[in-house]
């Protein structure tokens, strides 16, 4: 048995969940396909997929099988178009993960000028706002806001993650402009973020005489969604303390008015980041130069270069006594997939 014909052919049918659909992709018959699972499962002597009429699913041995050869299979992908890459371009699968609203609103729209400039990359893009596993879902490389302490991780400076607190007009009509933090606490309304983990709203944090000051803001409404944190603003339902580049359109449009400017949110550090013990492959290198570009292009986002071999480690760390603010939330993001890592 050709067992690295096999992995392949596995690795198939569960990206594609279906036999048919896999032999159809590789170009094999169904039977061979069906076979050549068969015959794997035989060699390892353990059930990898669960087959009835209607489902397909993987056994936790065939998970764990599953994750491991996603990683060979990309390393000898890696290996082989390094030989290539000079002549042809950058090719292959490219597994990457980003933050929601920065793919959203960011990535996405600029997509066609990387695949055009390298179109035989193939784009697999995770936009997720949880920690995530980068080793076990075999991810390429992704994109970071905050610290990333203790990690095996390997960083590019990419941006600056600029905040600004902001309200709509119709709610300053009704409730006044706060001329102070203490005057937005005692007379003032915030819509609430909330951790979808724990249930528990985050606090806010300002910039005063170059500290971190934490602020608790009264709030009657509490989502965990950006878009609808939005909304709410534009309703006129508070005070709100976002992404700067999330909120930049309504800021020109006067849908939105900044409030306290003088006292913004501290800057955090935008990365790409990819695995330490993980072979640098053409196909991710020419991504983060990219991605670089793209965000160096964009006053609201660029921020210095870094070295491609540069740790983890960001000069915004200044620290503040409180534990829940949108801050706590990213690092605490970052250190869970930080361990995640090590297990």
């Amino acid at each position: 048995m050709d067992l690295f014909h096999a992995m392949k052919v596995f690795n198939k049918v569960v990206e594609t969940n279906s036999f048919s659909l896999a032999a159809d992709t590789l170009g094999l018959p169904r039977a061979s396909v069906t076979t050549t699972i068969q015959s794997l499962e035989k060699h390892l002597q353990v059930r990898l997929l669960n087959r009835t009429t209607r489902k397909l699913s993987l056994t936790p041995d065939g998970a764990v099988y599953y994750d491991r050869t996603v990683r060979i299979l990309a390393d000898v992908e890696d290996v082989e178009s390094s030989f290539n890459d000079a002549e042809r371009g950058p090719r292959g699968r490219l597994r990457i993960d980003v933050p929601v609203s920065i793919g959203r609103l960011i990535l996405i729209p600029r997509l066609r000028e990387f695949h055009a400039r390298y179109p035989d990359i193939d784009l697999v893009i995770g936009l997720n706002d949880r920690p995530v596993d980068l080793v076990g879902e075999a991810v390429d490389c992704a994109i970071r806001v905050g610290e990333l302490q203790d990690s095996s991780l390997i960083a590019r400076r990419i941006g600056t993650f600029q905040c600004a607190t902001a309200a709509s007009p119709c709610y300053l009509n009704k409730k006044g402009v706060p001329t102070s933090i203490e005057d937005l606490q005692k007379n003032h309304q915030a819509i609430h973020f909330f951790s979808s983990r724990t249930g528990r709203n985050f606090d806010w944090d300002f910039m005063v005489d170059d500290l971190i000051k934490s602020v608790s803001v009264n709030g009657n409404v509490s989502v965990n969604d950006g878009d609808a944190y939005i909304d709410l603003a534009l309703q006129g339902f508070g005070v709100i303390q976002g992404p700067r580049y999330m909120l930049t359109d309504h800021l020109e449009s006067g849908a939105l008015t900044e409030v306290l400017p003088q006292w913004t949110p501290a800057p955090m550090p935008i990365s790409a980041v990819y695995l330490q013990s993980r072979h640098l492959s053409h196909k991710v290198r020419v991504f983060v130069d990219w991605v670089a570009e793209l965000f160096a292009a964009c006053p609201l986002l660029g921020g210095s270069a870094m070295p491609l071999d540069q740790k983890c480690k960001f000069a915004c760390d200044q620290k503040t006594n409180h534990e829940y603010t949108i801050r706590t939330l990213v690092e605490q993001h970052n250190i869970a997939e930080a361990r995640a890592l090590k297990t």
